[in-house]
């Protein structure tokens, strides 16, 4: 009886096997490998470069964590939009909106997310399960846990309710300047630091874009909108005021017959929000390593509960491709649980992505990034290997968003 099961198991493996191997054969024959680089999109990759991004990091670190309400927070815009018109994007605006709640003192907000919790204790943000060994999270809010003096007293300034303004500006669509794609990432940081990471390093990424594509000879066919939130750590309060504000002005033309269009129709939204650090999960003790992990790669996420679910998913598997014809280093991965970051009131309304250094709610909530928040937020904190994982977060989404928006070198 025993010869009997194990003949006939091993028949049965045999037979998943060779239906397994069929499925692969097809699989192959189905789904074509990515194509070459196209020279011209690769041409305005190269113009990436490390050392401007991580400059471009450190000019907004000058400015603490530039937490939003507070003096620094108003230098760190006006510091963006000269640089911003440095680059070429001289059409800079402003959102203005009102902030009404002071949050000095306010807890992490774990669960503003889409489907946070879902009842399961084991649940973060977004609805994903935190697996293994856990580390802390949590903002601090005493400016004496930050040892550097220079440090403490640009973050010392506490916050205030009243007006804010966030700054964008956009690359002009030669052919449709009637649509654009959104690419975004929020300036203010708090937990007394620099807040280098959180989200310097996206504000950064956004910044070195929009120079990119505002070169004398770059042409696109679609607009593109470079956005700088604000008030992003109190709740995305800058992100939902620029959705009441613009969502009903899409696509039209003022004034009529000028062929000018205030706000375009958006076509898709990518946010990009703590791009450095991917040093794996936590040990058994609850620390993380201070070496970059060598299987490192950028996370892109979609939001699968959204009502742009397939929209978002489409768009999200068209940078993993980007990333794979252009990004110099690492590799990238698509999940479904995007949540806590400025796309998600977009997320219902368009196509809405997000670029990570790890997954939101799993790895980032189960304290993958130990300096999420805390004193050590700081440049010296990160060394090239890090901010070469934010690089290749921005060759990818240079090189998608030149794709989707049929970006050309005119000379």
């Amino acid at each position: 009886m025993r010869r009997t099961t194990l003949v006939i198991a091993a028949g049965f493996a045999c037979a998943i096997a060779a239906a397994l191997h069929g499925q692969e054969a097809a699989t192959r024959a189905t789904v074509p490998p990515s194509p070459p680089p196209d020279p011209g999109v690769k041409a305005l990759v190269d113009r990436l470069d490390l050392e401007r991004y991580k400059a471009t990091i450190t000019g907004l670190t000058q400015f603490g964590d530039r937490r939003q309400g507070t003096s620094r927070n108003r230098a760190a815009i006006d510091w963006i939009d000269a640089q911003l018109k440095s680059y070429g994007c001289t059409n800079t605006e402003r959102i203005k909106y009102e902030y009404t709640r002071r949050q000095v003192n306010a807890p992490p907000a774990q669960g503003r997310g889409r489907g946070a919790g879902r009842g399961n204790p084991r649940n973060g943000p977004g609805g994903s399960v935190i697996f293994g060994p856990r580390g802390r999270t949590g903002v601090n809010m005493d400016p004496n846990a930050q040892p550097d003096e220079a440090i403490r007293q640009t973050d010392m300034e506490p916050d205030e309710p009243g007006p804010r303004e966030e700054v964008f500006c956009t690359k002009v669509g030669s052919t449709h300047p009637e649509e654009m794609y959104i690419v975004g990432a929020h300036m203010d940081g708090h937990g007394y630091n620099q807040a280098a990471n959180d989200d310097g390093s996206g504000t950064a990424l956004v910044m070195e874009l929009a120079r990119v594509f505002n070169g004398a000879d770059v042409t696109t066919e679609r607009s593109i909108r470079f956005v700088l939130w604000n008030n992003e750590e109190t709740g995305l309060n800058g992100a939902i005021a620029y959705v009441n504000q613009r969502k009903d002005l899409q696509g039209k033309e003022s004034p009529a017959g000028s062929g000018k269009y205030p706000e375009p129709k958006w076509l898709g939204m990518i946010q990009h929000d703590m791009m450095l650090w991917d040093h794996g999960m936590p040990g058994a003790d609850g620390k993380v390593s201070r070496e970059q992990r060598p299987e490192a790669d950028v996370n892109i996420e979609f939001q699968m509960s959204s009502k742009m679910t397939e929209a978002s998913q489409k768009l999200a598997w068209a940078f993993k491709q980007a990333n794979e014809r252009y990004a110099t280093d690492y590799p990238a991965a698509v999940g479904p649980h995007m949540t806590n970051t400025d796309s998600e009131p977009f997320v219902d309304l368009i196509a809405s992505i997000s670029l990570r250094e790890n997954e939101r709610g799993s790895q980032i909530g189960g304290g993958w990034d130990p300096n999420w928040h805390q004193p050590t937020d700081v440049l010296a904190t990160y060394s090239d290997k890090d901010y070469r994982l934010g690089l290749n977060a921005a060759q990818t989404t240079l090189a998608a968003v030149a794709t989707l928006t049929g970006a050309t070198l005119t000379r």
